[in-house]
């Protein structure tokens, strides 16, 4: 079935108001789809309730949002890592992107899960957090990965030796999974749930201030070489 712009709400006035209700404007459940209310059903019954952040947008390609809302589902939820460092290498992702609405819900889940607020604080503020040796290696992973696109090897095998293949690889996917979500959040400029404060400056710094926690030694592909 195809669904034009008018099933899908996409010439509501709502379109042509980006600051308000973001570029794509989320339909009502009357107006979705077949495929759509199945997704969207699918969706409020599970452990996230309502339909949030990103999928407002991916809802309008349902089997795209039905592949997207099964692995968030799995790798928020059902990874070998603990919950609070699931969520620390979220935010820290969040931060490294700008997103405003991926860090502030989940800026509240890492705190319900039991990060400090100072620890939430000093990576929303682009300063260098004070973690116990586990969060430390996974956050770090999280940094390398984020602003280098590799990880050194101490830190892999720190990660490693906590949590083996599967943590490790898990822990990659969380991070991919949540880069993705932050690009489409940014893209479609996803509005802040109601409530929400705005914390970030636009077209901010959110790159260059997590770059202090990544390792000297890990350089980008267009950094000049150090001088003998």
């Amino acid at each position: 079935m195809t669904v034009n712009d008018s099933q899908v709400g996409a010439t509501d006035d709502r379109a042509n108001d980006p600051g308000r209700e973001g570029r794509i404007p989320l339909p009502d459940r009357a107006q979705m789809s077949p495929q759509q209310q199945k997704v969207y059903d699918e969706v409020v019954k599970g452990p996230r309730g309502m339909m949030v952040g990103p999928l407002r947008a991916v809802i309008h390609s349902p089997e795209l949002a039905d592949r997207w809302q099964r692995l968030g589902e799995f790798v928020r939820y059902r990874t070998v890592l603990p919950v609070d460092l699931k969520e620390l290498a979220i935010i820290a992702s969040a931060k490294r992107w700008n997103s405003e609405v991926e860090w502030g819900v989940h800026a509240r889940a890492a705190k319900e899960a039991g990060v400090a607020d100072r620890v939430v604080d000093a990576i929303r503020d682009g300063n260098e957090p004070h973690l116990d040796e586990s969060a430390a290696d996974v956050y770090k992973f999280t940094c390398q990965l984020q602003m280098s696109g590799e990880v050194e090897d101490e830190t892999y095998r720190a990660v490693l030796r906590r949590w083996g293949n599967r943590g490790i690889v898990e822990l990659t996917a969380l991070i991919g999974y949540y880069t993705m979500v932050a690009m489409m959040l940014n893209a479609h400029r996803v509005p802040l749930p109601p409530g929400m404060p705005s914390v970030f400056e636009k077209g901010g710094t959110g790159a260059r201030e997590l770059a202090v926690l990544a390792p000297p030694k890990l350089r980008s592909a267009t950094s000049p070489p150090d001088e003998t």
